[in-house]
């Protein structure tokens, strides 16, 4: 019999209030340390309606309008990509499947390149002024349509075959990453800079009015997938057993991808390319609390939004006043547990050949 505080939701419960607490840390940790008695004085200020001087005035600024739309950034993306992760492993049936193998990454990532490198060659100050909105929208534009690609090769007499999706995943990522190369070859010094920063990932520039558009993507998309945990179930049996039990294999499938889609494109969109959490967390909660994707689902929700911005977090404090890419650091967090995933999946193919 389970413990009771081992009960998924009791973990859960837990951890969204280490969640909780890690916002109110990273809301207080950065470069700008905030002046003592800050809390103080500001909590005075606006329930006495009066000014802050001006040294608190910088700090508010830095508070509300660069950290916190940061944090829930960080937080609505790891969620985001994490649910992804779980229902990508759920399509293909292997704790190894990433988000990226449906092709919407690298297609995002041609998109925003090609808005990097092709706003110098159209020169318009319409570009120009709406550079700021053109690169994220160009990122979630070139994710769908990879994806599109990617479904209507594996699309075929009413059936979209899973083999088929991933050999299409890997030649539109192969195509994206050529087109990728060629703008990248074409770029100057300061495109490849921003084109490196934002291949790395990062949540610097994220702002209110970017967050209030792809948040609810993000959010929505994680619910209906966290709702579909019983057909997310079936397809762990495979496609005929779930098809024999009553649930619409393909129907399930193309919500997936969609899903999946509507999630990564829109992270991408605002954070840039970020890798592991969509591979790592869904197989850290199959550990804690199982595969049954009614608890896995919500839990690699909290566990991915716990995760990015415990990493964000450290971007920003680790080589101060300067930041790390917070895709290089999840790389550097995710390759080693990869590593140890696969060595554990050689152990177990190697137990079963014995037996």
């Amino acid at each position: 019999m389970k413990k009771r505080w081992h009960h998924p939701v009791v973990i859960m419960a837990v951890l969204s209030l280490v969640l909780v607490a890690v916002v109110i840390v990273s809301l207080g940790t950065g470069a700008m340390t905030l002046p003592d008695g800050f809390w103080q004085q500001l909590a005075g200020a606006w329930l006495h309606d009066r000014p802050l001087p001006d040294k608190l005035a910088t700090a508010q600024y830095v508070l509300l309008h660069l950290r916190l739309p940061r944090i829930l950034a960080a937080v609505v993306v790891g969620a985001g990509l994490a649910v992804a992760g779980a229902g990508i492993q759920s399509l293909f049936r292997n704790p190894l499947a990433d988000p990226g193998l449906v092709g919407v990454a690298s297609g995002a990532a041609l998109g925003a390149v090609l808005v990097i490198v092709g706003a110098s060659w159209v020169g318009s100050e319409l570009v120009t002024h709406f550079y700021h909105w053109l690169l994220p929208a160009s990122a979630f534009i070139g994710g769908l349509v990879a994806t599109l690609l990617v479904y209507l090769i594996a699309y075929r007499d009413g059936r979209t075959s899973t083999a088929m999706l991933l050999l299409a995943g890997v030649a539109i990522n192969a195509l994206a990453g050529a087109g990728t190369g060629v703008l990248t070859f074409l770029a100057d010094d300061s495109q490849l800079r921003d084109m490196t920063f934002w291949s790395m990932g990062s949540l610097a520039k994220v702002d209110w009015q970017q967050l209030m558009i792809v948040s609810p993507v993000i959010l929505l998309s994680c619910l209906a997938l966290s709702l579909c945990g019983r057909a997310l179930n079936a397809l762990l049996m495979g496609e005929e057993v779930a098809g024999h039990i009553g649930f619409a294999v393909n129907a399930i499938k193309h919500m997936i991808i969609i899903l999946a889609t509507l999630i990564i494109g829109a992270s991408v969109a605002v954070a840039g390319v970020i890798g592991f959490v969509g591979l790592v967390v869904p197989h850290l909660g199959r550990l804690v609390v199982g595969s049954d994707h009614r608890q896995l689902v919500p839990f690699s929700a909290l566990l991915g939004a716990l995760l990015l911005l415990v990493a964000d977090t450290l971007a920003r404090v680790v080589v101060a006043p300067a930041e790390l890419p917070i895709g290089l650091l999840m790389s550097l967090i995710g390759a080693p547990f990869f590593i140890y995933l696969l060595k554990r999946q050689q152990k177990r193919a190697a137990y079963a050949f014995a037996g």
